[in-house]
């Protein structure tokens, strides 16, 4: 990595306050993988070291491969959001938690615990909007961090006396507006029919959910951050430097600065230093074109190169009587299968840590009655985190 930390005392090791708690980290890519390339054809332990798993093969005794998972949705570009989530955006209305992601489902139930629920980091513009990896249930798309200078200020630096100030009356006038919604939406829940009180109701824990951020915010307003391990990096507002984000997002977690965290991978990624001159995104439309599929090969396997890495960095740094990737679950992958045809099924998933690197290959049914919906995994890793709940998503229960 460009830069890491000098010694363990550069930051507070985890051998305190948080010291072997369950964390999550979801990195997802805007246009999938080559699945040849990727996915191998022996199942359990002996599967082959295909030429996208070689970078990982440090980490082999550490990943579970799945092979089979998705959410039975179509869409290209437009259902990727989808990817931790399992619901379209557009048809998540109904829904109870709508089109939360697994992310935010986790935060919501734990993110009181560290000065940031979670983190989310990605671009901003591009194809289709940007990052749109985390949605709230309220069906709000979090803006996404959009570069290591921007991250690193986050976790290392101090707001100002004045800022503090300013953010306690923010925080303040926040909380009487709220007294004041919610004793009119209590007024009024005295007068309406079921159905609207039903309404109501979801109002309600919208309004919760609000007053626990804002009880976060409160509570971490006084507390001094981590000292920074080293300088501020350069100020760009791009996820290319996947070595420094990784460095940054492991020290968040070292730190105990947040528990989850999650990092896209969108369209316009195109590090310098590959000498690649065409763009990643119609690069993905190949048709099969052999030039276009080599660089394609490139820029996944530095991806993969970097994912492993991260690892290796987090199995590197003690947390309590174990390291900090045993503590975490780190989930790759992407809501896109085929690029080139800009498919939604037969996503290529990698679960690390955890206690899911299990080095298997996990291949289930794609379709048919033994089909096995992505969110059960989903709702398997949810549980333990920590979250009380039977279902998330589209799941039909537990993948185990």
């Amino acid at each position: 990595m460009s830069k890491s930390l000098g010694s363990e005392s550069a930051v507070r090791q985890t051998g305190g306050a948080g010291a072997e708690s369950r964390r999550f980290v979801a990195v997802g890519n805007l246009l999938g993988f080559q699945q040849k390339q990727f996915f191998p054809e022996t199942t359990g332990s002996e599967f082959e070291e295909t030429t996208l798993l070689k970078p990982l093969a440090e980490n082999r005794d550490q990943i579970t491969i799945y092979r089979g998972l998705d959410h039975g949705l179509r869409g290209g570009h437009f259902a990727v959001h989808t990817f931790l989530s399992g619901v379209l955006h557009h048809e998540s209305k109904n829904r109870r938690d709508g089109n939360v992601t697994l992310d935010q489902f986790i935060a919501d139930e734990i993110g009181t615990q560290t000065r940031f629920p979670s983190l989310t980091v990605g671009s901003e513009g591009g194809i289709h909007g940007g990052c749109q990896m985390s949605w709230t249930k309220s069906g709000v798309r979090v803006p996404p961090i959009t570069g290591p200078a921007e991250l690193f200020n986050r976790l290392f630096v101090t707001e100002s006396k004045e800022r503090r100030a300013q953010q306690v009356k923010e925080n303040s006038l926040q909380a009487s507006i709220l007294d004041s919604i919610r004793e009119e939406a209590g007024s009024l829940s005295k007068r309406v029919n079921q159905e609207d009180k039903n309404k109501l109701d979801e109002y309600f824990s919208s309004i919760r959910d609000v007053e626990k951020r804002l009880e976060g915010r409160r509570r971490w307003s006084d507390q001094p951050k981590p000292k920074a391990p080293f300088e501020q990096p350069a100020d760009s507002n791009t996820v290319d430097d996947l070595p420094m984000l990784y460095e940054l997002i492991a020290l968040a977690l070292q730190t105990d600065s947040t528990r989850v965290a999650t990092l896209e991978i969108g369209g316009s990624f195109l590090p310098q230093n590959l000498g690649i001159d065409k763009s990643y995104h119609s690069l993905s439309h190949h048709g099969n074109d052999e030039d276009a599929i080599a660089d394609l090969i490139t820029l996944e396997t530095y991806q993969l190169e970097q994912f492993g890495k991260f690892l290796t960095r987090l199995a590197g740094i003690q947390d309590g009587q174990q390291n900090l990737l045993d503590s975490t679950t780190v989930l790759f992958g992407s809501g896109m299968g085929n690029g080139s045809s800009h498919t939604n099924s037969d996503l290529p998933i990698l679960l690390a840590g955890g206690g899911y690197g299990n080095g298997q290959f996990k291949k289930v049914a794609s379709d048919g009655v033994g089909k096995v919906p992505l969110c059960n995994l989903f709702i398997d890793i949810a549980q333990r985190m920590g979250v009380e709940k039977d279902s998330f998503g589209t799941s039909t229960g537990t993948f185990s």
